[in-house]
Formats: C-alpha cells, structure tokens, sequence
C-alpha cells in the first residue's frame, strides 16, 4: 500500500509547482533522469497517449536498487517536471515528493518489474486507443510491418485479471515479461521497459504506432502477414544494427522539440 510522509491532505484541485530545492538535494545524476522521466511524460502528452490523469511512467534513481521515480498521482502529464516527481520504495513509502502521493495501481505495477529486473531502469505503461484495441483481439500484434517486426519474438502477453490493485498479481505479471522488454496487457494496454528512459519511450514509441498502422490496415480489409523468416531477420536487424546508428540522436531531437514549445518539464 502507498504511504505518504505528509501529515495533511493534498489540497485536490491544485498542481504541484515546481520546486528548486530539489535539484539542490539530489545528485547530478539524479537530476539528468528526472528531466529525461519528465521530458518523456510531455512526450506522451504530445503524442496524445494518455489517459487522463492515470497511467505512470517510472525510472529507477541511480545508484539505488529499491527506489524509483513516478509521477505524482492527480497531475496532467503535461504538468510533471523533473522537480514535481515523486520518489518510492519498494516497499511503497513515499520519501519524496508533492503530498498526493503516487498512484496505487502504478506502484504495483512498476514496484514488481523494477525488483524482479535489476537491468530496467525506466518502465512505461500506457492505455493507447490503439494500443488498448490490438491488447483486445486474439492474436496481438501482427508481423504486417517493419515497426511490429522490431518486436517479432520480444513482445511478452499477460491476460486481464482486473484492475492491478492486488500485490498478488505481480508475480505473474513479472512472469508474463520475463525477460522481454515489451509487454501487452490483454484488454489493458502496453508496456515497455530499457536501461533508460530514451530507450523505454522508443520502444514505446514504436509498439504504438506498430498497433496504430495494424488497426489502420485491418479497417481496410485483408492484411498481408510477413513469414516467421522475414520477421526474425528483421528483428535482428534492429537488434544489431539500429542502436549504434542512432546512438541517442532521435531522444536528443525530441528533447530540442521540447524546448522549443514548452522548457519548463526541466524545471
């Protein structure tokens, strides 16, 4: 169960403002994964992913192995910052942070993957229209592009039990993922994890518009499924060859975008 060190309730209705003091008591790395956590929130805001003021992203505070960063439960995710997250344990004390605390069912869900994977430092959940849509039909994710080939034999399945409210439901989930670094929750959504937030919000980025191109093309009739030879070679070709091309050039695009439009996430 999430605990909260604040004595009082949250005023509802109020956003958590950004806080200098923050960045004044964290360390310098600490610092570069809150605003790389909050710059993937507007990210996701942007690109319309969202689903009100639920969902969670987390990321793992450096140098730690039972805390991670998450977004304070009641705000818009145009409305995280680096300085406005909150800091959990495992264990769901929150230790820091704006005193409406975390989301439950956020905890539950990143609290489990960050224990069970030591090597994912950032975790990405979302409830997608499309997404949610391809989570719902029998066979998933279809090989009827190169963005759903990048996942051909990477994509993990866990079926719908219900809200995740119960610690019970972690070991399956964790189960289910095993060591995959992309999930679909059945009649749920997506998720996806890296050893950092770029990483995560890629994959993120990709699955979605993977399940966005799948529902387009099933609108139109028949699709064309590639064969299993295909569809491996060309997972492994983004396997081997994508990451040392890129070399972080698409995240620091996307955070010169956001600095164009609206810098304050890195407050």
């Amino acid at each position: 169960m999430i605990t909260s060190p604040h004595p009082t309730s949250p005023t509802w209705g109020t956003i958590a403002l950004p806080d200098p003091t923050v960045r004044e008591r964290v360390s310098a790395q600490e610092w570069a994964v809150r605003v790389d956590l909050a710059a993937c929130y507007r990210l996701i805001a942007r690109f319309g992913w969202t689903d009100m003021i639920y969902n969670h992203i987390s990321a793992r505070v450096p140098g730690t192995h039972d805390r991670f960063l998450i977004n304070a439960f009641g705000l818009l995710y145009e409305e995280i910052c680096a300085s406005n997250l909150v800091t959990v344990d495992l264990a769901g004390n929150v230790l820091d942070g704006p005193e409406s605390g975390a989301n439950p069912a956020g905890f539950i869900i990143h609290s489990a993957i960050h224990q069970a994977r030591p090597e994912v430092a950032c975790v990405l959940h979302t409830h997608s229209k499309a997404g949610s849509a391809v989570a719902a039909q029998p066979r998933g994710l279809l090989d009827i592009s190169q963005h759903a080939m990048r996942f051909h034999g990477r994509l993990a399945y866990h079926d719908f039990g219900g809200i995740v409210l119960d610690e019970a439901m972690q070991d399956k989930l964790v189960g289910d993922l095993g060591d995959k670094r992309a999930l679909i929750l059945r009649n749920h959504g997506l998720l996806t994890t890296g050893e950092d937030v770029r990483s995560a919000f890629e994959d993120l980025y990709y699955l979605e518009l993977a399940c966005q191109i799948q529902v387009a093309a099933q609108a139109g009739g028949a699709v064309i499924e590639c064969d299993e030879e295909i569809a491996e070679h060309t997972a492994r070709q983004f396997d081997t060859s994508n990451e040392a091309f890129i070399h972080g050039r698409d995240w620091a695009a996307l955070r010169r975008l956001l600095d164009r439009t609206d810098p304050s996430y890195a407050q």
